[in-house]
């Protein structure tokens, strides 16, 4: 029998090294990781059972296991490298067929698709035309490279400090008489053909409150006119305020009151357009931060809600997998997000070569979701998850290997001469 126990260990023993031969060759490989052969001892059967005394016939080799664990991350220099920082596998699809990869080595194809080298498309949820992620079934990612369009303004904010030592003029507002105001300040805003214009809004303190307004709030000690002009054309015609602002002993702004849908300062504008553009454009301004207090006139916020068209510049990968695209016009929306999959039994997972592996029976469904919810890791854009394989511990299990392939042999070497001894008996 010594034969059969000497052959099985020679088998057993070349497969381990196979096993390590194959983790040293793909040390440098992106996302590979490496298996350990793992061995279990054979017995006969026993017709009755009894089996004490049995010696073995040999080893043989129960699985080559793989081992998921972390691989070191580092910085490359493509910013479509993304690394898995924890739990999870790419979600890859190629015509349809869904394997899994921890190679986070990609690049954007002719059709802005996101592919790895063999040309096989990272999946996740796609975005709307307004940047909202659809978590609905995971499919090919897509980086849409047209211009982002104009969005019209629609609404504004304007935040400031009225000074209450201030003076009222004496003339009638114009908006070439600096001396018909107190204070100014200008702020863009976009038609809906993405062209900036400029409007300049004045503030003029009223020499007494207007009947209209301490009718509505009797809390009313001062008020302020508002005025405003686009492009240097009054807005409205006539040169009429926009609005009345006006504050209470406190300083704080009471005027125009809140009329639903609209809270305490918050009015709609209409702006004439004449370049063809929609006209008229309606903007609803927001003066509710103002303030009219005793310090000199600062505008505290001033923002806007629209933009021109932008081309798309670049774009980043955050850790929950959201990919943002960045324009030319200084706007940024979502374009997508990664998915990645994880499975009750990784090592279930089958090898397809190429660091792909396809999903089994005996590593269950896989279960996709948002990188960095349940268990799944984090996205680290920009980065590469390297090999797991410890070389210097895989060079000294090469040489365990090969004592115990030599041993192996020289037991069949002394069974042979075993065998010869009995035969030359005379």
């Amino acid at each position: 029998m010594g034969f059969q126990q000497g052959l099985s260990g020679l088998d057993a023993a070349s497969s381990q090294l196979d096993a390590i031969g194959n983790n040293i060759a793909n040390a440098n490989t992106v996302g590979f990781k490496e298996s350990t052969a793992q061995f279990a001892d054979v017995f006969a059967a026993s017709l009755n059972g009894a089996g004490a005394n049995q010696a073995g016939i040999g080893t043989k080799i129960s699985t080559i296991a793989q081992q998921f664990s972390q691989g070191n991350i580092s910085a490359s220099n493509n910013s479509l490298d993304m690394a898995i920082n924890g739990q999870g596998f790419f979600r890859m699809s190629q015509n349809g067929s869904i394997s899994y990869s921890r190679n986070g080595q990609f690049q954007l194809d002719k059709n802005g698709d996101l592919v790895n080298a063999q040309g096989i498309q990272l999946t996740g949820y796609q975005a709307d035309a307004n940047g909202k992620i659809l978590a609905t079934s995971p499919a090919p990612i897509n980086i849409p490279t047209a211009s982002l369009s104009p969005r019209a303004t629609t609404s504004g904010v304007v935040g400031v400090n009225l000074d209450s030592g201030s003076t009222a003029p004496t003339a009638a507002f114009l908006p070439t008489d600096p001396t018909s105001f107190n204070n100014s300040t200008p702020m863009t805003i976009y038609d809906s053909l993405g062209n900036s214009h400029v409007a300049m809004v004045y503030f003029a303190l009223d020499s007494a409150v207007p009947a209209a307004v301490t009718t509505a709030t009797p809390t009313a000690t001062s008020s302020w006119s508002a005025y405003m002009t686009v492009d240097g054309n009054t807005v409205p015609a006539a040169n009429t305020p926009i609005s009345t602002l006006a504050f209470n002993s406190s300083g704080t702004l009471v005027y125009p009151p809140a009329a639903a849908p609209l809270k305490t300062g918050q009015f709609n504008v209409s702006v004439p357009l004449t370049n063809g553009a929609t006209t008229p454009q309606s903007i609803l301004l927001d003066f509710s931060s103002t303030s009219q207090y005793g310090a000199a006139f600062s505008v505290n916020q001033l923002t806007q809600d629209g933009f021109t068209s932008g081309q798309l510049s670049g774009f980043s990968t955050g850790a929950d997998g959201v990919i943002q695209g960045r324009y030319s016009n200084g706007q940024s929306k979502n374009l997508g997000q990664i998915v990645l999959a994880n499975f009750s039994d990784p090592q279930g997972l089958a090898p397809q070569g190429n660091s792909l592996w396809s999903e089994t029976t005996t590593s269950g469904a896989a279960l996709v979701g948002a990188p960095s919810t349940g268990s799944l890791g984090v996205i680290q854009s920009g980065a590469t998850e390297a090999s797991n394989v410890d070389l210097t511990a895989e060079l000294v299990n090469m040489i365990t290997a090969q004592r115990i392939y030599q041993a192996n042999a020289q037991a069949i070497k002394t069974e042979d001469q075993i065998q010869q001894t009995l035969v030359n008996l005379r």
